[in-house]
């Protein structure tokens, strides 16, 4: 047995099936000392975080991903594997496996313990949401379920912290007398006939130090029967995301104005207190108005952030993952896909590592290339400049707004251009078999958790942040340059940008996008905008903020529906509907999927569909008289 030292650190890593409050239980024991990175050589996410237990001892914990078993059906469930058995690359195995189960559901988390066990590694068994489980008339014998087990078991209310405290109370015993011992792993890939028979020695475990009641608690239920109605479920479903893109220009706009005359207010005071030239226009023009135009639309992307994470929270994203299974199971996705690809309203990146949890590989690569489709935060920025600019701000039924209406018409196309392209590429494209069916386990609502949404929506946050402060800013720096020099020569009199380098690359590029109804300075602001979408709002501002000054670099949609048509406007948006205008994005298609081929293959197939959307619909709009 290994005694624990003044110095010594423990790593612990906390194991589980999906839905029992690991993430709730990280946070809680972390709180905002934690951190979220990838494990080496592979895009899976890495939750680290430390914290002292009364002792004083340090504890690394590890925040696995959520398993049923280690067999490896996917990457996710291969780095839980691997951590377990001390396979990960520069990682060294974990003292202890603070297994964490859900007390209202333990079939299938006892079968996972049980072959946790095999592995060898000292363990303790957390009985999380152990409140709801008494709530509900469940009676669990602890120490009947450690005697069968072989291992200790605590009880927990993850986020309250007077749940926590018999938890923190073993593991400070634990840190201090040594966390178990260590055995030679019996551990091997599990056939079906092993998950059986490890399934009924749970169910006899269960038999044997659970009580249930004799009358279950039937509210879970009851919701159930009206929101996973066929009919009822999905108008329920529509109206969820109906007022969560409502709620985004709603609630958003004061914030928002809050934001602009704050920029606003930084700009009138550089203009006043640095002399006119080069670096009042570089920090003007450069940074506040560029960066400025995308952080105005922070609480946008809160909100939409804060929607999703609430709905994952309360336990309703496997309920919607459900309803859309057979909508989906038509374009040929699996309804698993559906949380990968709401996940991607808010980015595309963490929507197209959640594929992770789909086992069948045509079916997570049919994912991975809709879910770019999707309408992410990235777009809100392009999508609220050019609705606020050209669309009227006036209530049609209600209070149902014609511009939130608008915003959630391009939700609603971007859903239906990745079912769209799904079914091209399942029934025309693939050779395999047919989807399998589709099986998900459906936890029990709970009340969200504020603290573990706050600290989730501030990792967002702080996210969003440094990329308008690395990525934006860096192209701001670029398009500022490229939009100043060269300088005009003397006698001049058009306006100075016209004779700089981003006015030339502009006119070169124009011919190729002019019958889609683009000027130069549009095509100028999609060069750098493949950094990120967000950058083409930032670069429109900086050009014509250098163009018109202080008055265009504070009214920008004013100055855009001056000097645009309203094609073109609807030309920009449904360009940006399809493009694939954010490097992050490709590059993680071609980390998950191992090559360059299908990165090259979603780049190509999305540019040409934006290309072939801006061109029907200028046509279209200028054929209506709105060219």
């Amino acid at each position: 047995m290994t005694i624990a030292t003044e110095t010594r650190a423990w790593r612990y890593a906390l194991v589980g099936t999906p839905n029992s409050g690991k993430t709730a239980l990280f946070n809680a024991l972390t709180g905002s000392r934690q951190k979220v990175a990838n494990y080496p050589g592979v895009t899976v996410e890495r939750k680290a975080g430390t914290f002292q237990t009364l002792s004083g001892h340090r504890i690394d914990l590890i925040d696995l991903p959520g398993t049923y078993s280690l067999r490896g059906r996917s990457p996710d469930e291969d780095v839980t594997r691997d951590a377990v058995l001390g396979r990960l690359a520069g990682e060294t195995p974990p003292d202890l496996l603070l297994c964490v189960a859900d007390a209202t559901n333990l079939r299938v988390a006892l079968r996972l313990v049980l072959e946790l066990k095999r592995a060898g590694r000292p363990m303790l068994l957390i009985l999380n949401m152990i409140d709801i489980a008494r709530r509900r008339g469940v009676e669990i014998d602890l120490d009947k379920l450690s005697a069968e087990l072989g291992i200790p078991v605590v009880t927990s209310t993850a986020v309250r912290r007077a749940g926590l405290d018999e938890l923190l109370r073993r593991i400070d015993e634990l840190a201090t007398d040594g966390a178990g011992q260590v055995t030679a792993s019996s551990w091997a890939p599990p056939s079906n006939a092993d998950l059986r028979a490890a399934q009924r020695e749970a169910d006899r475990v269960i038999k044997s130090a659970v009580s249930e009641p004799a009358r279950p608690d039937t509210l879970t239920g009851r919701v159930d029967a009206v929101l996973l109605h066929p009919v009822a479920g999905l108008v329920i479903l529509l109206l969820v995301l109906f007022v969560m893109f409502q709620a985004v220009f709603a609630w958003a706009r004061p914030v928002m104005d809050l934001i602009t005359s704050g920029f606003d207010a930084l700009g009138a005071a550089t203009h006043s207190f640095l002399p006119e030239g080069l670096l009042q226009s570089f920090i003007q023009s450069g940074v506040i108005s560029g960066v400025g135009s995308v952080i105005v639309f922070l609480p946008q992307i809160m909100i939409m952030f804060l929607f999703i994470l609430l709905l994952e929270d309360v336990g309703y994203m496997s309920r919607a993952a459900f309803l859309m299974d057979r909508i989906m199971g038509g374009a040929g996705l699996h309804g698993r896909a559906f949380i990968p690809l709401l996940s991607s309203f808010a980015c595309a990146i963490p929507g197209i590592m959640a594929t992770r949890v789909i086992d069948n590989k045509r079916d997570r690569l049919t994912t991975i290339l809709v879910a770019p489709l999707m309408t992410c935060s990235a777009r809100i920025p392009v999508y609220t400049l050019l609705i606020s600019a050209f669309i009227p701000d006036r209530e049609i039924w209600g209070p149902i707004g014609l511009q939130g209406l608008v915003m959630f018409g391009l939700y609603a196309i971007g859903i239906a251009s990745a079912l769209a392209v799904s079914f091209v590429a399942n029934h025309f494209f693939w050779r395999e078999s047919a989807t399998p069916p589709f099986m998900l386990e459906l936890p029990d609502y709970k009340l969200p958790q504020l603290r573990s949404v706050a600290i989730a929506l501030y990792t967002r946050v702080k996210a969003f942040l440094y990329r308008a402060g690395t990525t934006i800013f860096s192209m701001m720096v670029l398009i500022w340059f490229l939009a100043s020099f060269p300088r005009p020569p003397l006698g001049a009199t058009e306006p100075a940008i016209d004779y700089s380098l981003a006015a030339m690359i502009g006119r070169w590029i124009e011919p190729a996008l002019a019958p889609i109804g683009f000027n130069w300075q549009i095509s100028v602001a999609l060069v750098p905008g493949m950094a990120a979408r967000e950058v083409a709002v930032a670069s429109l501002g900086t050009v014509y903020a250098i163009a018109g000054g202080d008055e265009a670099a504070s009214q920008i949609g004013q100055k855009l529906a001056a000097e645009w048509s309203l094609a073109t406007a609807l030309a920009l948006i449904a360009w940006y509907i399809f493009a694939p205008q954010c490097a992050s994005t490709l590059a993680v298609i071609r980390r998950e999927t191992g090559g360059w081929r299908w990165m090259f293959i979603t780049f190509a197939y999305m540019l040409a569909l934006a290309y072939i959307a801006a061109f029907i619909t200028y046509r279209a709009a200028v054929a209506l008289g709105w060219g």
